[in-house]
């Protein structure tokens, strides 16, 4: 049987369950599978035919969900797109060669002026497979266009898992974001949608609806922190808290662990190429972790994590291949590891080269996060005329009245003997506005 249809054979089976809740109205199983039978019926009408190109864009609602599987089981390449990266529309939609625009809150089906033609494509459409395009945020350069094998990709959640009541944070074109709304469906779950991610909203909705698992960021964990909702809102029925995207300060994480400590706290790794592996952390407190399992494996060359994976990538559409000749990937990211732990340091990209010596933002960003006077933090490379690059921060104040001068002493003093000199920021920029993008990532631009 396959993948999209166990699927929709547990969806039928649940039928009365709740799969879908929103603070305006729920959806039962039985009413998905019959928003996808509507979809699939429109779709069939237009020509939306196996191996057709649609661009997706909607946020995670009922319609955005029940067109997805409505695509995959007429085997459609799919290009979800979040609102968050709608103004990439004409972009992604040239560059991912899609045929239709398929804009779910509205019903619109709009033909486009491309055809759909590339080898990626043509590979997906002899192997009678679906297929999903996610493209890169291109935070350092092109968005890059990850083509995926939909059974690969989802073959993982044949095997039945737990049903939690999960809150949907993640994005609707987001790796970990999907995985979220896959594993929950499988499951017969309940996905908790929400239309805010903004803390209090976020918070006021776990209360609300008692949900136990909060898949997230660090950068909004820190925020959450800051802003105090965890405090105004009671978040006794959560169970698990995910967090994943980029590095995790070793402080937000701590301060976490105090303020939630009924929470088991898991760090996840993936990325948009091999898919959300399954991980262990050492412990609810520590950035080291076990990852993978059947069907991954993993190793590290020079310093850099490589890992081949059962739910890899197909290619990129419009970049060359990441791929080693024996089929690992080849991530960028730096780790250091401790017999089967693994600790993520940062991807080479983020690297600040001074004078020969790297340095990692995330290991400047996560001392200075120690302190208490510091809201958020962004640490980047700038030119340097001797050194090549200095390390430069940007920084924005819990207290706004504090006096910059005031500011980068306490940094400086606080970083004194914690990091060697060459890491210390040299320049520092005073800011009002977040440090983190609509995407829950630190912003170094």
């Amino acid at each position: 049987m396959k993948i999209v249809d166990v699927f929709l054979e547990r969806f039928g089976a649940a039928a009365d369950k709740t799969a879908i809740v929103t603070d305006q109205s729920s959806v039962t199983y039985q009413d998905l599978r019959a928003d996808i039978s509507a979809w699939d019926q429109k779709l069939a009408k237009n020509g939306i035919d196996p191996g057709t190109v649609v661009l997706l864009k909607g946020d995670f609602s009922r319609d955005s969900i029940s067109a997805l599987f409505a695509l995959l089981k007429r085997g459609a390449i799919i290009i979800p797109l979040a609102p968050t990266s709608y103004e990439k529309s004409d972009e992604f939609a040239a560059e991912g060669h899609a045929a239709w625009t398929l804009e779910t809150l509205s019903g619109d089906l709009t033909p486009l002026p491309h055809r759909g033609d590339h080898l990626l494509y043509d590979q997906l459409r002899e192997s009678d497979a679906a297929g999903i395009v996610l493209f890169s945020s291109g935070s350092t350069g092109k968005s890059k266009g990850v083509v995926h094998n939909a059974t690969n990709l989802l073959e993982k959640f044949r095997a039945p898992g737990k049903d939690f009541r999960t809150l949907a944070f993640l994005l609707f074109d987001h790796i970990a974001g999907l995985d979220t709304l896959f594993y929950s469906l499988a499951n017969q779950s309940t996905l908790i949608l929400p239309s805010s991610r903004a803390p209090d909203d976020v918070c006021a909705l776990i209360e609300r609806h008692r949900a136990e698992v909060l898949p997230t960021a660090p950068s909004f964990l820190n925020l959450m922190l800051l802003s105090g909702a965890h405090a105004r809102h009671d978040l006794s029925s959560l169970k698990i808290v995910t967090y994943g995207s980029e590095m995790m300060a070793d402080a937000t994480l701590k301060r976490c662990a105090e303020v939630l400590p009924h929470v088991r706290l898991i760090q996840k790794y993936g990325t948009s190429e091999i898919g959300a592996l399954p991980t262990r952390s050492r412990d609810r407190a520590s950035t080291w972790l076990k990852l993978g399992g059947a069907g991954y494996h993993w190793r590290v060359r020079d310093g850099k994590f490589e890992i081949k994976a059962a739910t890899a990538m197909i290619g990129y559409l419009n970049a060359p291949s990441p791929f080693t000749d024996d089929g690992y990937f080849m991530t960028g990211d730096r780790v250091e590891t401790d017999g089967d732990y693994v600790r993520f340091l940062g991807r080479d990209s983020d690297i600040i080269n001074v004078g020969g010596q790297k340095v990692f933002p995330a290991e400047v960003e996560s001392a200075i996060k120690e302190l208490d006077q510091i809201a958020e933090i962004a640490v980047r490379g700038i030119p340097h005329a001797i050194l090549g690059q200095a390390v430069a921060a940007r920084v924005r104040p819990a207290d706004a009245r504090t006096p910059a001068a005031e500011l980068r002493g306490l940094i400086r003093a606080h970083l004194k003997g914690r990091l060697e000199p060459y890491k210390i920021p040299q320049k520092y920029e005073i800011v009002d506005t977040p440090l983190t993008t609509d995407r829950f990532k630190t912003d170094r631009k």
